[in-house]
């Protein structure tokens, strides 16, 4: 197996496991890999009536997972999130927030809500 078909197979887990944390606790799945002109957003759940976007890292640590998020990335997911909201009743006006969600090697899943404030 490639590295990259496997990285890409690892990536795949993780944001199941990521979507799994966040529907045992009460959330439900609006988009998974959502597209936009700007880029792609992992999920976008929703909690009563807030949409909740999520960017999920995989690394061997939660560390290491933290530090692959960079600032241009950073940019690009909250100009996808804006367009996102554009699709909602609400529009920009729609309650949201961005947490990041990171993966270690083992599997473990640790939540950085609304990691992304301005």
């Amino acid at each position: 197996m490639s590295s990259a078909l496997r990285n890409h197979l690892a990536g795949m887990a993780a944001e199941g496991a990521v979507c799994r944390h966040y529907l045992d606790r009460g959330y439900r799945v609006l988009a998974q890999r959502w597209r936009g002109q700007s880029g792609e957003i992992d999920l976008v759940m929703a909690h009563d009536d807030d949409v909740v976007f999520v960017e999920v890292k995989k690394s061997r640590s939660f560390s290491r997972a933290a530090s692959l998020l960079r600032p241009a990335q950073i940019e690009r997911l909250m100009q996808t999130a804006a367009e996102f909201l554009g699709t909602q009743p609400l529009g920009q006006l729609t309650p949201a927030r961005f947490d990041v969600a990171l993966v270690d090697q083992q599997g473990q899943v640790s939540i950085l809500e609304n990691a992304l404030a301005a």
